[in-house]
């Protein structure tokens, strides 16, 4: 549960006009220490979406289990089920906007378009192309809300995509219509990050409430496509599974309301683009972590892919420290010349 700031607004990105300032320190800023609440809620979200990731890839996996949008559509209902308690518990809901349809039918396209590229592109290439994602969220937020950066952050997007691409994908092989698809589930993924972020800083809603309005209309939305799609053509598979499988749906819908409440969390203490550049990090520190404990092999592409990605994220968070040392370094070598 994410509780609300006494101000009412959670470290909102600045607004376009300059009205709403950030109560957290800007990314650029070099020397501050993130606050423990923000970092026992990443903790919170990377142990939540490690675990979950590792839950779904073993239901499809181990007990082969084909309907991606099915298994979407029952954590929205477990959001549903335990969200509404809590949110009811807390007080009455606000009411429904019509901003929340649209980040509910934002989020249900890129799901889609996730599943259905993933059906055609090999997993260490999805990753790779999810690996852009904090350059689209860059992109559209500048576009979309006029947000302005140091212009080394946008040149840190280089190295913090190219790095979390180079270290997962290799030399896989790529499909090109399935690259295509997944790219626009990155950009969707973006958006839908965005989106979130308007609801709960600017637009002053709290984790539990914002899991509460949009659970439903992505449960519709999802079970609805669903029904049609995976279901109807095959409803007989469905009954062919037995009580182990239906254990690990169970955990994972539980474990998916607590990604999604810690991703809420998360979002209200920093921004969407935030978010993104913590999901390439994770993917270097999952790399890492099966080296030191598996023994697993990484080729050369992986660690440079790994090193781009560390001094990208250098890049982005301290645009300011290094824009002061390369001018007095310039300064000191200037008079050489001379």
């Amino acid at each position: 549960m994410c509780p609300r700031c006494p101000g009412g607004d959670e470290a909102a990105m600045t607004a376009a006009a300059g009205n709403l300032r950030p109560r957290r320190p800007d990314p650029g800023q070099p020397g501050e220490r993130p606050p423990l609440r923000l970092v026992l809620t990443v903790a919170a979200w990377l142990g939540t979406g490690t675990a979950l990731a590792g839950l779904n890839k073993w239901i499809f996996a181990a007990h082969g289990f084909r309907y991606p949008l099915l298994l979407s559509s029952l954590h929205m209902l477990a959001a549903v089920v335990l969200g509404y308690p809590l949110g009811w518990v807390r007080g009455p809901p606000p009411p429904v906007r019509p901003r929340i349809y649209l980040l509910s039918l934002t989020f249900c396209g890129s799901v889609a378009l996730g599943n259905l590229g993933l059906s055609l592109v090999p997993l260490d290439a999805a990753q790779a192309v999810h690996a852009t994602a904090p350059l689209a969220t860059l992109l559209l937020s500048a576009l979309l809300r006029g947000r302005r950066h140091h212009p080394l952050q946008y040149a840190a997007m280089g190295p913090v995509c190219a790095g979390a691409a180079c270290s997962i994908a290799g030399g896989v092989r790529f499909h090109q219509p399935g690259g295509c698809v997944l790219l626009a589930a990155t950009v969707l993924r973006a958006l839908k990050s965005l989106q979130q972020s308007l609801l709960l800083q600017d637009g002053r809603l709290d984790a539990v409430s914002l899991l509460c309005l949009t659970a439903l209309p992505s449960f519709c939305l999802l079970f609805g496509a669903a029904v049609l799609l995976e279901v109807a053509p095959a409803w007989q598979g469905v009954l062919r599974y037995d009580g182990s499988l239906w254990g690990c749906v169970l955990l994972s819908c539980l474990g998916s309301v607590l990604y999604n409440l810690a991703s809420f969390c998360v979002l209200s203490l920093t921004s969407a683009l935030t978010i993104h550049l913590l999901g390439n990090i994770t993917v270097v520190g999952n790399l890492l972590l099966s080296r030191l404990l598996f023994g697993s092999s990484l080729s050369a592409l992986s660690y440079l892919g790994i090193a781009l990605t560390l001094a990208g994220m250098f890049m982005y968070q301290q645009p300011q420290l290094i824009a002061q040392r390369w001018a007095v370094w310039m300064r000191q070598r200037s008079p050489r010349h001379q």
